[in-house]
């Protein structure tokens, strides 16, 4: 019987994590904040193993659940309904869209601590925060694939980082555990894991404008697993949060 991933938030990186899901034998449910209807086109493109739901309809629906939503929008992760479910986290802080946090500004906690401050019955795991949403899509490769990308994941508990790996090897990627959650900041913005990786070689002269047109073209390079346990040991703890512009 097909797994379920259910999607809160089915912008560029959801879209596409559900058709790498979908690809992979999964059945999808889609939510975002604007209603089920609004995921039509997408749920057609994907086909009848995929459906659109409200976030709680996504949340009950998961065997795991994927949180990709703007940090401003944490409070409104249905918790009751993730309760007990394994939560992959996405999420990166913006301070210019998500307003300045003290609490990460000051580095006491990291923004999947956070996540599982709202989520405290939920098992939250960090992925899929470092890689941009074609190089994802295109990156992905069969297991035992030569040119197999690894992708980092955060996380407390075993069992949840388990599941997320099965999900990842299924989707397309070998996962490297890195941290517990109070270290995934490791794979976040202003690291050197952080995307630029999974770009290549980034053609110089750009300005701003055609670097980003680039980085949304790009199918981008494959990042092997024990370059990411290199990068992602070591790390230097940067500034909190990042430039959605660059």
């Amino acid at each position: 019987m097909a797994r379920t991933l259910g999607l809160i938030g089915s912008g560029m990186i959801g879209g596409t994590l559900a058709r790498l899901a979908v690809n992979a034998g999964w059945d999808v449910v889609l939510s975002n904040s604007r209603g089920p209807e609004t995921l039509a086109d997408l749920v057609a493109e994907l086909g009848e193993h995929a459906r659109a739901a409200t976030p709680a309809e996504a949340a009950r629906a998961g065997d795991i659940v994927v949180a990709t939503v703007p940090l401003f929008a944490l409070e409104k992760l249905p918790a009751a309904e993730l309760a007990g479910k394994t939560v992959i986290d996405t999420l990166n802080y913006y301070p210019e869209r998500d307003g300045n946090l003290p609490v990460l500004d000051n580095d006491e906690v990291t923004s999947s601590e956070l996540v599982q401050r709202h989520l405290s019955g939920s098992r939250v795991v960090k992925a899929f925060n470092n890689i941009g949403a074609k190089q994802l899509g295109s990156l992905a490769r069969p297991a035992g694939a030569p040119d197999r990308s690894g992708l980092p994941i955060a996380g407390d508990d075993p069992e949840a980082k388990g599941e997320v790996m099965e999900l990842l090897d299924a989707l397309g990627y070998d996962a490297v555990d890195v941290a517990p959650l109070a270290e995934s900041w490791r794979s976040g913005p202003n690291t050197q894991l952080y995307c630029l990786p999974y770009f290549g070689e980034v053609p110089a002269g750009l300005s701003g404008e055609e670097m980003m047109r680039w980085i949304f073209e790009t199918p981008g390079a494959p990042v092997p697993v024990e370059r990411v346990r290199e990068l992602a040991a070591s790390a230097v703890r940067g500034p909190a949060g990042a430039s959605l512009t660059g």
